[in-house]
């Protein structure tokens, strides 16, 4: 058990991840390889890294397991919604039709949007 203070780092390093899982999703659906998948989780960590220091988080709150590691667990996993959403809209399907057939939350649809207009908010 890990224990921080830093509750804007802890806030922004576990919800915004969902949208790599999202991109992860897109991805794969448009062919891409690991190589990609890295860049995915570096410059996803990296933006999130500099909007959460702007917002007082401690920087090296996002290197570890509140960010990092949360990072590379939705890049790589293969089941979850959010990545099979953004499979699906790599393969031009209409948002809406995707989230209306799906039987699960894709999370990172809806952090996708809040993360962007947070960032726009705060840049």
């Amino acid at each position: 058990m890990y224990t921080t203070d830093d509750v804007i780092g802890i806030e922004l390093g576990g919800s915004p991840q969902e949208r790599d899982g999202h991109r992860r999703g897109r991805r794969d659906g448009l062919g891409f390889g690991h190589n990609t998948r890295a860049a995915i989780v570096t410059r996803g960590l990296a933006e999130l890294s500099r909007l959460a220091i702007k917002l007082g988080a401690h920087p090296m709150t996002l290197a570890g397991l509140g960010g990092s590691a949360t990072s590379c667990s939705r890049c790589t996993a293969t089941s979850r919604a959010t990545a099979r959403s953004g499979s699906r809209l790599a393969a031009a399907s209409p948002l809406s039709e995707i989230l209306g057939s799906m039987n699960e939350v894709a999370e990172g649809v809806r952090t996708t949007k809040s993360a962007y207009e947070l960032s726009r908010r705060e840049a």
